[in-house]
């Protein structure tokens, strides 16, 4: 059966997130020293990690939505500290901005290009990467994530909204992912297909049952596969 579609991951599959978030707990860090010390000086960046740890431990009802999470995070250390009006969308923005300077893969903008000129293409993301601020929203016929669905990666409720935006049913989607549980499990049972870029060469984690139908080093492997594959679908 041809594939029609992908959905693919964007953290850790286009790009490293972890320079990026570090970058984004140090410019918020930053901006509190400069306007609230005594907050800074409360809340350090591993206090502060370690708080939004406790919030989500707290608030499982947010456990899709990695935004709330941070701005409530944010709240909590600021009332902690006597302060109830907490600069939030400011801090957002600071934080954002620095979360969405991230440098991609050598392999991705190519392979991205080769792609979404044949199989139209959609995101499929838990956290909160904006393709609009990282320039690569024009390859992507949709952008699905957790915190507009309701649901996160690896629930096969997120898979099944991203084929219905797609138009296309989910045996002839190819989901792209970096994580053997998030990724591939969540989309192997949610009935698509499976591509692990595996950049590492890990070996599968047997725990997971069944393993992926490709395991491939980088995005340059995956648009070679695909275009191996006959016969070629065009993009509609």
């Amino acid at each position: 059966m041809p594939i029609l579609a992908l959905t693919l991951d964007l953290d850790d599959t286009l790009w490293p997130v972890l320079p990026a978030l570090e970058r984004a707990d140090q410019a918020v860090d930053a901006w509190l020293r400069r306007h609230h010390p005594d907050v800074a000086r409360a809340w350090p960046i591993a206090a502060m990690r370690e708080l939004r740890m406790q919030v989500a431990a707290e608030r499982l009802d947010l456990a899709h939505d990695f935004t709330s999470q941070r701005q409530l995070t944010l709240r909590q250390a600021f009332a902690a500290c006597g302060v109830e009006d907490a600069p939030i969308e400011t801090l957002w923005e600071i934080y954002f901005a620095a979360r969405n300077s991230v440098e991609l893969y050598p392999d991705s903008l190519p392979a991205l290009q080769r792609i979404t000129a044949r199989w139209p293409l959609a995101s499929l993301t838990n956290g909160n990467a904006d393709l609009q601020r990282i320039g690569i929203h024009a390859h992507f016929a949709h952008h699905v994530c957790a915190r507009d669905s309701g649901v996160a990666k690896p629930d096969p409720r997120i898979f099944l909204a991203a084929a219905e935006r797609l138009g296309v049913a989910p045996e002839q989607i190819l989901h792209v992912g970096d994580d053997p549980a998030m990724d591939m499990a969540g989309a192997r049972d949610a009935g698509l297909r499976t591509a692990w870029i595996n950049r590492e060469g890990l070996p599968w984690p047997a725990e997971l049952g069944q393993p992926p139908e490709l395991d491939l080093r980088d995005m340059t492997a995956l648009a070679d596969w695909l275009e191996a594959q006959t016969p070629a679908t065009k993009s509609r």
